[in-house]
């Protein structure tokens, strides 16, 4: 059984350590892969810390994978040795249900994540902050020749996250779009939501990371600190995403929808937000969520950030920094995505 190294960590108030994990040998309609990098999605954080409910532990995250392959099944038909590859949130589904023959295998009721799951074989799936990793044919995607594997990996989770609800709602030409949030996830949205047509414009806390707004793609640039700002924006956009993590009251911001307008959040923020109805039904507004991408949609996104020269902004770490890194993400501290270079993990 192959072995690959990782970090892993123990308990919601453990520190990461160097370990190696058992992977299974490719079944045949399964693929291996060599891990290059793996990207820090905030949920890896709620997970370890036991945030988001029940955690097995030990616990490895990662569910923004990118690599290559190096052994395939015989049945194998989508990849060959050599192919660069990515995983996202996502490595099993039963195949037969309505949401996987719908493409939307994240609503599988059967559905196995990258981590923090159990697989069909009864034991628990270990992530991307390790070496190596074997899946079914069926829940790898393609990573386009253009786009560099650690720019790619945060894109499996970050990029489909966003592209997904501003497709479902019409970014697009004549659309006045929001992305709250300029972080791992909002960066992404600015980029994709410009790269549609749509005219961008950033929310934030500050105007910190203006310049860099701009530069993905953004036409104005609005910060919450500054008074009034809620008030000047009212009635503006006709599609706002939301990708900030902190709970709050949601109603001054639905304010500045227009009628009919959309607000749909991505941020899944741990605590309870709120939300006064009038501010729904005065002016037809809609409040919607969702949930990453299901694989055709996350291919789909991948062929788009190639075709419109988009990629993540990426700052690549050794593994000894994750637990440093996941403070930094906390505390709105990187630009705009840590991504893991698994080659600096020591041999055991």
């Amino acid at each position: 059984m192959p072995i690959a190294r990782a970090y892993a960590i123990d308990s919601p108030t453990g520190h990461f350590a160097p370990t190696t994990i058992n992977r299974r040998d490719p079944g045949p309609t399964e693929v291996m892969f060599d891990i290059a990098y793996c990207g820090i999605c905030h949920s890896d954080i709620h997970t370890a810390r036991q945030e988001w409910g029940p955690t097995t532990y030990p616990l490895v995250p990662g569910h923004e994978l990118a690599g290559v392959v190096t052994r395939v099944g015989h049945q194998v038909t989508k990849y060959k040795v050599g192919d660069r590859v990515g995983v996202g949130c996502l490595v099993d589904s039963c195949g037969h249900c309505d949401s996987c023959h719908a493409g939307h295998e994240q609503f599988c009721p059967e559905h196995i994540f990258t981590y923090n799951s159990t697989g069909r074989d009864g034991l628990p799936t270990y992530g991307g902050y390790s070496t190596s990793i074997t899946v079914e044919q069926d829940f790898v995607c393609r990573i386009p020749d253009s786009i560099p594997l650690q720019q790619a990996a945060p894109l499996l989770c970050a990029g489909i996250t966003t592209y997904s609800p501003l497709k479902r709602w019409g970014a697009g030409p004549g659309k006045r779009v929001a992305i709250i949030g300029m972080g791992g996830l909002g960066h992404m949205g600015v980029q994709i939501a410009a790269a549609m047509g749509a005219d961008v414009e950033v929310i934030s806390q500050t105007r910190n990371k203006e310049a860099d707004g701009r530069r993905f793609g953004a036409k104005e640039y609005h910060a919450l600190a500054e008074p009034g700002t809620l008030k000047r924006l009212r009635g503006r956009y006709d599609l706002m995403l939301s990708t900030v993590a902190a709970a709050e009251d949601m109603s001054p911001l639905l304010g500045c929808l227009t009628t009919c307008g959309v607000f749909v959040d991505v941020g899944m923020p741990a605590d309870k937000a709120t939300l006064n109805m009038r501010s729904l039904c005065l002016g037809n507004k809609v409040m919607a969520g969702s949930q990453i991408g299901g694989l055709p949609e996350t291919q789909e996104m991948l062929d788009f950030c190639a075709e419109h020269g988009l990629a993540a902004q990426v700052e690549v770490i050794r593994g000894d920094q994750i637990e440093e890194a996941y403070e930094k993400v906390i505390h709105s501290q990187v630009h705009y995505r840590f991504v893991i270079d698994t080659s600096t993990f020591p041999r055991m």
